[in-house]
């Protein structure tokens, strides 16, 4: 009973493909580069699925256009460009890095470093704070001793 709960668990967790069966090429080096074409495709109505694993209109019919444009000779970086070209560069899950998205890929490393320098500048600011107590006379130990015996 345990074994058969252990791998329906195991089916469910395997990545679910919303293709169709009527989308699948022929040609299975064809096909192949359809799939690796729709792992880098976000499907622009689901957030964060690509288009190989989205049930959505839009993600079939996106499919299908990915078919369409390799089964006229296109090369991989044509069919992105052409389905980047009609639905903007929100559907790449990886941005291209140029222009304004060098911001989104340096801000992280740059937020590390300043981050990383304000804890040092801390730490050793914290070093500077901790000087030794200085030692009491022999006048301040016996006035400290009267005070104390009151």
């Amino acid at each position: 009973m345990m074994l058969k709960r252990l791998l329906l668990l195991l089916v469910l967790a395997t990545p679910v493909h919303a293709v169709q069966p009527d989308e699948v090429l022929s040609d299975p080096g064809l096909e192949a580069r359809a799939r690796q074409i729709s792992q880098v495709l976000r499907c622009p109505v689901c957030q964060g699925e690509n288009i190989d694993e989205s049930n959505a209109g839009v993600s079939r019919d996106l499919r299908l256009a990915v078919r369409e444009r390799l089964v006229a000779g296109d090369s991989d970086a044509q069919v992105i460009d052409y389905i980047k070209d009609r639905f903007g560069e929100y559907v790449l899950f990886e941005p291209e890095r140029r222009g304004a998205n060098l911001i989104l890929y340096w801000i992280g490393p740059a937020v590390l470093v300043v981050a990383l320098g304000g804890i040092f500048l801390w730490l050793r600011g914290r070093r500077r704070e901790e000087e030794p107590v200085p030692v009491l006379s022999a006048e301040e130990e016996a006035r400290l001793k009267d005070l104390l015996k009151d």
